[in-house]
């Protein structure tokens, strides 16, 4: 994704609110895309800005609350793979990726040295 200036954003947005061109033909003028043209005019129209939609944020983990809980018990009780405890988990109605699984247990603290 390319990153834009609200420079030229405005430029765009003017050339077709003052000048009258069509958005694909202010898009060619100034080498964007004729769909970023849409998406800034349709933008003005909304909010009164050409600013960009902010990008990211926090993500709360699946694995809290009540599900946290269990899975600290779960982990104590028993030995476990973390492809087991997805597994597990979804049995219980909470989907969730490997990667999930793992960041928890290693977050908590609960994985352990296997023996031979």
């Amino acid at each position: 994704m390319v990153g834009y200036s609200m420079d030229l954003r405005e430029r765009v947005v003017a050339a077709v609110k003052v000048e009258g061109l069509s958005r694909r033909a202010a898009a060619a003028r100034f080498g964007v895309s004729y769909s970023a043209a849409i998406e800034w005019l349709k933008r003005v129209e909304q909010t009164g800005s050409v600013e960009p939609r902010q990008v990211g944020g926090y993500k709360p983990r699946k694995i809290s609350g009540a599900w946290r809980d269990w899975l600290v018990e779960r982990c104590r009780e028993k030995d476990f793979t973390l492809r087991g405890l997805v597994a597990e988990l979804g049995e219980r109605g909470l989907k969730v990726d490997y990667r999930s699984v793992w960041e928890f247990v290693h977050a908590e603290k609960l994985s352990h040295k296997k023996r031979r």
